[in-house]
This record gives structure tokens, sequence and C-alpha cells, in this order.
């Protein structure tokens, strides 16, 4: 399965360095490095052993963050290499840790790439956020005496059903990782029915909770809040993708009609989409503004699109309500305990599967409510405009439940110091 899995992607491989290049000419950033998704990296002058981390994009990354940060103190005389998929991975990897770890795009998972990529960096160790399940690159890696590690690892019924339909091949994918870090008892079972070792499957905690925003946050919020308006509403869209800003403009001009000082700021979670965004309001006679023009944000101004990386959070903390995207579409919902641990009161749309334990959890607490359309989240949005001290008591529970949950990242450097004493040479 594995030699006919690869047969395909080498068959793809035109297709894929032409969608390569076609993102590029909406982010130039897609086609520089491109040389790297196929395995020549610079070569790393560099003795130290090599701990290697790979983390898709900007949620994984940030949800890599704390343990990144305590792999780089526990082991100081190790060098720390972070791999992503995306530009914007790669941007939050250099906002977050400048030179302090190294960068390199993810080889695609063709047979000489991972092969050569692998010679190159020569690993210690490959930890892998959350479930990117690669069968030449884990193949690889066990053929070269390094461990895989998968942390933070989640398995949606949704993904699991996927997976499924490739039994064989992903059987033969799980069993060549060395240990497996669920963020759930569910998602736990869920990779051992598909094929993982049960004895190399734990249960830690969800590393998403382990989020810890500096005061400077709030000072910075403050200021943004100034620049946006102190004396009216501000609700926050934030990571939307391509088709939701319809249903949230839709929304917004329900919310008009009884808030007409009211401020959307949009967050699309690429910003390359930022002038397509644009365009929608001004169809609407929306008056727009986007960060990067660099003017002043009056009272005239009506949607605000925030159109860079590195800032949201202080944007949901200068916010009074917040809608998390990536749920109005099949993408599966993006990380809500963002605003939920700034005190934030969060709505989400119906496609949370990516987030079914964290979000089950806000709405159960009632930190958190789930919308299907325009209609429910024009109105849950007025509804707490409308009333502070549900706003604030909301808030605080999320707030609350983030606190209750922290301390996973220690549970995951525990098992790893373990298996770095056994395993790792």
């Amino acid at each position: 399965m594995r030699i006919a899995y690869s047969i395909v992607l080498y068959l793809l491989a035109p297709l894929v360095v032409f969608r390569l290049f076609w993102l590029g000419s909406r982010n130039p950033d897609y086609r520089s490095r491109w040389t790297e998704r196929f395995g020549f990296p610079d070569k790393i002058i560099s003795h130290d052993k090599m701990i290697w981390l790979h983390a898709v994009s900007v949620g994984e990354v940030q949800a890599a963050r704390p343990l990144v940060n305590a792999l780089l103190e526990e082991y100081p005389d190790f060098r720390i290499l972070i791999t992503t998929m995306t530009p914007t991975g790669a941007d939050c990897v250099r906002q977050y840790f400048a030179d302090t770890v190294e960068h390199f795009y993810l080889p695609y998972d063709l047979p000489m790439s991972v092969k050569r990529f692998l010679s190159i960096i020569d690993p210690i160790i490959l930890i892998v956020m959350e479930t990117e399940l690669w069968p030449n690159l884990f193949h690889y890696c066990q053929e070269n005496n390094v461990p895989v590690v998968v942390v933070n690892a989640r398995m949606s019924e949704r993904s699991a059903k996927a997976y499924r339909r490739l039994s064989s091949l992903t059987q033969s994918t799980l069993k060549n990782i060395s240990l497996i870090i669920a963020q759930g008892q569910k998602d736990a079972e869920r990779l051992i029915a598909l094929g993982a070792d049960r004895e190399k499957v734990k249960v830690t905690g969800n590393l998403k909770f382990d989020i810890n925003f500096p005061h400077s946050v709030s000072e910075q919020a403050q200021a943004i809040r100034r620049y946006l308006s102190v004396n009216r509403p501000v609700w926050i869209a934030a990571s939307t993708h391509e088709g939701e800003e319809r249903i949230i403009l839709d929304a917004f001009a329900k919310i008009l009609e009884k808030q007409s000082q009211c401020l959307l700021v949009i967050v699309p979670r690429h910003p390359e989409r930022s002038p397509g965004i644009k365009t929608l309001c001004n169809r609407r006679n929306l008056k727009v503004l986007c960060k990067t023009e660099n003017a002043v944000c009056d009272e005239s101004i009506q949607v605000f699109i925030l159109d860079t990386l590195g800032e949201l959070p202080m944007y949901y903390a200068a916010a009074d309500v917040a809608f998390v995207g990536g749920s109005f579409t099949e993408i599966g919902g993006h990380n809500m305990l963002e605003p939920a641990s700034l005190g934030v009161p969060v709505i989400m749309g119906p496609h949370v599967f990516n987030f079914q334990e964290i979000s089950q959890l806000l709405l159960d607490e009632r930190a958190a409510w789930k919308v299907s359309c325009a209609n429910e989240l024009s109105s849950r949005v007025c509804g707490l405009l409308d009333d502070a001290n549900l706003r604030h008591n909301t808030g605080e529970r999320g707030r609350n439940i983030v606190l209750k949950n922290r301390g996973n990242v220690e549970n995951v450097m525990k098992l790893l110091r373990d298996f770095f004493r056994t395993s790792v040479a």
C-alpha cells in the first residue's frame, strides 16, 4: 500500500508544483524556499543533536509554543528544528521563537525527498503536533532509527472514518510511531481502533489549555480599543475562511439595525484574502479599513480588517464579543480557548469537530454559544452587546475553564523525559 501511495504521489507531483506556484500568485511566500518542499534544505552547520518538531500551520505552532519553550529550557544543548507546511505557520515560528530555533518547510511525502531531508538534518527524534500521519516520513524515520512521537494527538470520528478507508496504510503508518500522547480518551481509543499499539498511547490533556498570554497583551489591547473607539461596541470575527465572511456580513447588517455604531473586526485566517473581503464589504456599501493602510479608524469605519499576523490575541482582548471562524464551513473550527482565556464571550458555528471536547466543555459551562446561521449569529451578538453582566459572567466562566485545565505541558514533558532517557540516543 505504501508503494502504491508513493506512485500516486509522484504522479501528482506536477499538479502539486502548479498549485504551489498558483498559491504563490496570492502569497509570494509559497514560492520562496520551494526546494525545501522537495527535500533540499540548507545544510545545518552544527554538531549539536537535533530535536525535530513538526507543526503544520498556525494553530499547531500556537499549541506547540509552551512545549517548545519547555524543550529549549530542558535541553539547552540540543538544537530545535520546527517544520511547517504553510508560510503563515512559518511566520508564527519567526514571531514566537526568532533565532532560538531553526525553520524549514516539511518536504512532501515523496520517498526521495524524505530520505534526502532526513540525511541532511539528521534528527535524533521527530515530534509531530496533533495528527499528521505521513506514511513515507514515518517509515524512513523508523528505518533510520529516528523515533516518532505524536504529541497532542487528536482523532475526530470524521477523520477516523476517512482513515478507515485506507486501513492497511493507516495501520502500517501508526505502527511506525514510538509514542502517541493524545488529547483525550476518545482520541486515544479512535487511534487504537485504527491500529495504534495500545501500550504506546498515553493521554495527558490538551496543550491548547496551556495558553498563557503575557500581561502586555492587556496593555496593548487597551491601546487598540482606544484606536478602534472606546465608546462603541466591538465584535470580532476571527480566523475566518472563504464563504464565512458573507454569513458574517449578513449578520452584521442585522446587528447594525439595533447597534448602529457597532464596529466589526474581521481577521481572515489567511491575510492574503483581505482584498477580496474588502471588496465584499464595499459591495454592501460598508466603510472598511485594513490595518495595513495605517489610517485613522474613526467613527465612520464600520468594518476593520486585521490583515497582519501575530496580533490576534490583542484584538480578541480589545473586543466585547468573539466569533471564532472555521466553524461555518467544513474546516472544523479553530481555537476558541484564545478568546475564552482572555475573558471574552465566544460564539462558534456548527462545524467544530476539530475542537469537539473543548467546544462541548465551553457550551456545557455556558461560556460559549453555538449558532447555525446569520440570523442566530446576529441575535446572539446583539444579546451580548446589550447585556454587560452577561458578557462579563460568560467571559469569566471561559477564563476559569482555561485556568482549571492548565498543566498539560508538564504532563507531556514527563512522558518525553522518560522517553528521552530510554529511547533517544
